[in-house]
């Protein structure tokens, strides 16, 4: 039977640095200490980079032929038993990912053979590695996620055209535009955020993997062929960074947080243009939720929780910032506390794109509502504008469209309204057709130059779109 001191000292024996520690770990210690409970998201990239570190180790003659085949399949039931969520985690044992698959394949193969895996590795390099990959995949899926959401939003834009609402600045009711403009002008930010996507997934895509603790590695490691091996695009180039570096993950939670800010304004619109205010819009039951009290309420509740994650993303990038800003050279167990973060951030900034394409594709647009909030007195600017094709400076027409303005307050009228002779009064030179100008599908199609709400200028940034979806 076990005495008390030896299990006293059992926890920090099992361990992998256990060696150099002849007293126990506070229980406590050993749970703040372990991460397995959520860095095992890394399963199948821990198992990967082993695999083809063994392979390396092969080549370069730590492991024969027959010990690399004995790896190799030991790994393959490993992950089958993480898939299959039959893997017995070892609390107090398996501290992270790492300890618990090379605990595991030594249970299925032997220690003797499973101990020489780790010969001029570190898990510094494990978890550097393992981060770059799992996040490199995951960032390609929200890639697919975001293209879905742009195809949905160039789609309505083509379809619904013809839409004609008000345009805003200060929440003001401003000039009249298309709803595809609106639509494109959040679409074409969007698209922004996926070429920065795919320049960030592009970096994240090094590999650290043969760099050991921090020195590098003395076994004449092929890393090039690792990195092949695991589909990186290149290789970091300092052992003793690349074990510190997290700025990946930074840079990814600071994309993702650009994104979700991006989506926070176009829900808070929707918002507001769902509201009986507007509108402009309803909301499919599916993104919408009831009033326990008031049977008349239908809820945003999609559009606000996407509004309300915006801040939890930006606290992801925030605290992982102020985590790593003091850390000395190397690794250090403060970056531990990237892990979390990051497998919260990406989860939230790939269901809230998803739950935005399910809100767009299934949105009812309102044109008759829009057209009704539309007023005349949006049009005073094309009244200046008349007067400006007639050679008046416009700053001279802005002050005579002002006073038209005037005008129909004095007489509570609305300003299309106002006579053709009321109009003269206010200006000698208006003429006949400057009542042609109480036009809204008028307006919008005056705003013809590339980039405005004209019929086709907006086909010009539906095709723009579509370019920068295909990489272009």
């Amino acid at each position: 039977m076990a005495s008390q001191q030896e299990k006293k000292d059992a926890p920090s024996k099992n361990m992998l640095w256990g060696g150099r520690f002849t007293g126990g770990l506070d229980p406590l210690m050993v749970s703040y200490n372990e991460s397995i409970y959520y860095d095992r998201a890394f399963y199948a990239q821990d198992i990967a980079g082993s695999i083809a570190f063994a392979r390396a180790n092969t080549v370069s003659g730590i492991l024969t032929k027959d010990e690399f085949s004995a790896i190799e399949k030991g790994f393959a039931q490993v992950k089958k038993e993480w898939e299959t969520n039959t893997f017995d985690i070892k609390p107090g044992v398996d501290e992270d990912i790492h300890t618990a698959n090379e605990r595991r394949l030594g249970e299925i193969i032997g220690t003797n053979i499973a101990g020489k895996l780790h010969t001029g590795r570190s898990r510094n390099e494990q978890i550097a590695t393992d981060m770059r990959l799992w996040l490199r995949d995951e960032l390609r899926k929200i890639e697919t996620f975001l293209t879905d959401f742009l195809q949905v939003t160039a789609a309505r834009a083509e379809k619904e055209i013809d839409f004609v609402m008000p345009g805003y600045t200060h929440l003001q009711r401003a000039q009249p535009i298309r709803w595809s403009h609106w639509l494109l002008s959040y679409g074409l930010a969007f698209a922004t955020d996926l070429q920065r996507l795919r320049e960030v997934t592009a970096r994240i895509n090094r590999s650290p993997l043969g760099f050991g603790a921090l020195a590098g590695n003395s076994f004449k490691i092929d890393r090039e062929a690792m990195a092949k091996e695991l589909g990186f695009d290149s290789l970091l180039f300092n052992s003793m960074g690349g074990v510190a570096d997290r700025d990946f993950v930074v840079e990814a939670m600071q994309w993702g947080t650009t994104l979700m800010s991006h989506l926070s304004r176009w829900a808070e619109d929707l918002i507001l243009y769902s509201s009986a205010e507007f509108n402009f819009v309803r909301l499919a039951d599916a993104y919408s939720t009831g009033s326990s009290l008031m049977p008349q309420k239908k809820n945003p509740d999609s559009l606000e929780l996407l509004r309300g994650k915006s801040g939890r993303a930006f606290g992801h990038m925030a605290g992982l910032m102020m985590t790593i800003k003091g850390i000395p050279s190397t690794y250090n167990k403060d970056l531990q506390e990237s892990v979390e973060p990051m497998l919260d951030h990406v989860k939230t900034v790939g269901d809230s794109i998803q739950i935005a394409t399910g809100v767009l594709s299934t949105l009812d647009a309102r044109p008759a509502s829009m057209l009704k909030a539309l007023t005349p007195d949006m049009l005073a600017t094309d009244l200046a504008d008349y007067l400006v094709r007639r050679g008046v400076p416009f700053r001279e027409t802005h002050h005579i469209s002002g006073r038209v303005v005037a005008l129909a307050e004095k007489e509570g009228v609305p300003m299309d309204k106002l006579s053709f002779e009321q109009l003269r009064g206010v200006d000698g030179r208006f003429e006949e057709d400057i009542m042609e100008t109480w036009d809204y599908q008028r307006s919008v199609e005056l705003k013809a130059a590339k980039g405005g709400t004209s019929k086709a200028a907006v086909l010009e940034q539906v095709e723009v779109l579509k370019g920068m979806l295909e990489g272009k």
